[in-house]
């Protein structure tokens, strides 16, 4: 039985790559272990047979976007931290092949009101990161708010636009029932609370909240607690 070896060590006495090339081959989900595709560079090896799959690159993995259903009751921050690669949704149509490496450094983008679920940005992007800090005032999201109670037209119409919070007016938004119990809020930028207050200022008891898009990118049908990526043609 041969000493245990790192894997990028062993793939280098196999085909003669740099040490560089081996930790991208590995970190890339191209290099298998009897049969079984590892992608830490210090695993531990001996006798296994040790491959480097067909059309292997050597390059750094391009940073994702990952679009997280945040369930009921859940922080988006606790939700975000135990990101499993087993949680992503079997019908993510966006053709990326899944590696541990997209589960890493993922910064939150626009946070939820809080106690919501629903929607969450979490990107390795600075582009994208940098796109939603910029354009956070213009970018509409919308919300789905569980409500108790009734709403006259003229509260209805007061909640589109006419009131007040925190001294400041806010701005016009759309708001219509989905049902009769659902609000579906259509705003800019909402402030931390905001929705909360905007029903309670119509007599109405919020039950719970859900964010469902950011601009154009909508959350779809992900399950909660599961998560897809973020498709190259979707935009915000």
């Amino acid at each position: 039985m041969t000493e245990p070896l790192r894997l990028s060590k062993r793939l280098i006495e196999l085909t003669g790559c740099s040490r560089r090339e081996a930790e991208l081959y590995i970190q890339g989900g191209w290099v298998t272990v009897n049969g079984v595709v590892v992608e830490e560079p210090q695993h531990k090896v001996s006798d296994e047979s040790v491959v480097l799959l067909p059309g292997a690159q050597a390059e750094a993995l391009e940073p994702v976007t990952l679009l997280l259903h945040v369930p009921d009751g859940f922080s988006a921050e606790r939700a975000s931290d135990n990101l499993q690669a087993t949680a992503q949704w079997a019908d993510d149509q966006s053709g990326i092949r899944p590696l541990k490496g997209h589960l890493q450094r993922l910064s939150p983008c626009l946070p939820l009101q809080a106690g919501a679920a629903g929607l969450q940005v979490l990107t390795q992007d600075w582009r994208v990161e940098r796109k939603l800090k910029e354009d956070q005032a213009k970018l509409e999201q919308e919300y789905v708010v569980e409500v108790q109670g009734t709403l006259t037209p003229a509260q209805l119409k007061r909640l589109n636009h006419g009131l007040l919070f925190n001294g400041v007016a806010l701005a016009p938004c759309k708001v219509s029932w989905q049902n009769e119990t659902r609000l579906r809020f259509a705003l800019k930028n909402p402030l931390p609370g905001q929705l909360v207050f905007m029903c309670n200022s119509v007599d109405l008891k919020v039950l719970g909240l859900k964010r469902i898009r950011i601009g154009g990118v909508s959350l779809g049908k992900v399950p909660a607690g599961q998560w897809r990526y973020l498709a190259g043609k979707e935009r915000f």
